[in-house]
């Protein structure tokens, strides 16, 4: 099982609590490997979520409430993600000791690597592997994950307000790693991958962007950005004094212009403002790729075997914008392809049809939804 801080006795329906959105995706084992059963999603109201934290769980109650009656969900468990600046993920090294006696020590442990203390925590952890240093010290490398409890206890106070059980929380950067790169008894385990490559994550929601590192099967560096999809809108609407509604579909209109055009915005564009706003697009652009190029640079000063991402996936609604793959690529010289969340799982019918039309969204719920099969 992937790191979560609290078990499910059956599988729960994933649930990715976003700015914008709520998603829930529910997903059985058959002999045949994992299918989606059902999925959905219905709008959030407006300032519920702040940057991946529930603010209004009543709202948010209410559009659980809504979600479960419209696209007829009938499990009450759900695994939710984190997404926030506030969530720690670090790989630490430690003495060896058995499992029963970290689950003790981790307390302890914990408070050298997480910025508020650790009384105000909920903490996870999952052994990665085990080995002996030059001087024959006995070591293990520890997975170690770290939320503040107000975030846990508001996704609580919103999930039974739409008297929904919270049967497990997970980070939603692990839950991206099971639904874009699939989910296996080994998912912790080293596998037969060139150990100087590692390959990345990028899911770019409307409010936030997940960026992971992921090496020799594990999620080894995952951070959350507030530079995602609204920043990009918003610059649009600066330029051209536009409602925030109006400024998205512009957005859409204009797209970042083609890395293979030469002279930078497309010459076949005439109108004034689709110019303007392809201008104002490409300026964030090139703020994205510099925030997402000193992530991976940084995850790359810190690893010990990877020296490269050899590629990265990239997904999420606000990944949708025109020319945005080309544009990573060029930036960071790494080959970005189009994460695709239902290679891994099979939907058929009605449910086919909903995931389909929500294809670059549904990575979140999906992975979380697989986090019982992993």
């Amino acid at each position: 099982m992937a790191p979560g801080f609290l078990g499910a006795p059956q599988p729960p329906v994933g649930l990715d609590i976003g700015t914008d959105f709520i998603r829930a995706a529910q997903i059985k084992s058959t002999s045949n490997g994992p299918v989606l059963t059902n999925y959905g999603w219905v709008a959030m109201p407006f300032g519920a979520v702040v940057e991946g934290e529930i603010v209004d769980p009543e709202a948010v109650s209410g559009a659980l409430r809504e979600l479960w009656r419209r696209h007829g969900f009938k499990i009450s468990d759900v695994a939710i993600g984190i997404s926030s600046q506030k969530v720690v993920v670090r790989l630490i090294d430690l003495q060896f000791m058995e499992k029963d006696e970290l689950s003790k020590a981790i307390q302890y442990q914990a408070q050298d690597y997480i910025p508020y203390p650790v009384d105000q925590a909920i903490l996870d952890f999952q052994i990665i592997g085990e080995y002996m240093t030059p001087a024959d010290e006995h070591m293990m490398e520890v997975l170690l994950v770290a939320a503040p409890s107000e975030i846990v206890s508001s996704a609580v106070q919103a999930v039974e307000g739409a008297r929904l059980r919270l049967a497990q929380v997970d980070v939603t950067a692990f839950a991206l790693v099971r639904a874009l790169l699939g989910t296996t008894p080994s998912w912790f385990n080293e596998g037969g991958e060139n150990p100087s490559e590692a390959v990345g994550i990028v899911h770019v929601s409307s409010g936030l962007t997940n960026i992971a590192v992921v090496e020799r099967g594990i999620p080894r560096f995952t951070r959350v950005s507030s530079f995602a999809g609204n920043q990009f809108t918003q610059a649009v609407a600066n330029v051209l004094n536009l409602t925030f509604d109006e400024a998205e579909v512009l957005k859409s209109q204009a797209g970042l212009p083609d890395v293979n055009a030469a002279g930078g915005v497309s010459p076949e564009i005439s109108d004034a403002n689709v110019r303007s706003a392809q201008e104002a697009l490409e300026r964030e652009g090139n703020k994205f790729i510099a925030e997402v190029r000193r992530s991976l640079d940084y995850y790359l000063t810190q690893a010990t075997q990877a020296r490269t991402i050899t590629r990265i996936y990239l997904t999420g609604t606000g990944s949708q914008l025109n020319n945005l793959a080309g544009y990573l690529e060029k930036g960071l010289q790494t080959q970005v392809v189009v994460g695709d969340p239902l290679s891994h799982v099979s939907a058929s019918g009605n449910v086919e049809q909903a995931v389909l039309a929500d294809r670059m969204g549904c990575a979140p719920a999906i992975g979380l939804a697989l986090g019982e099969l992993a």
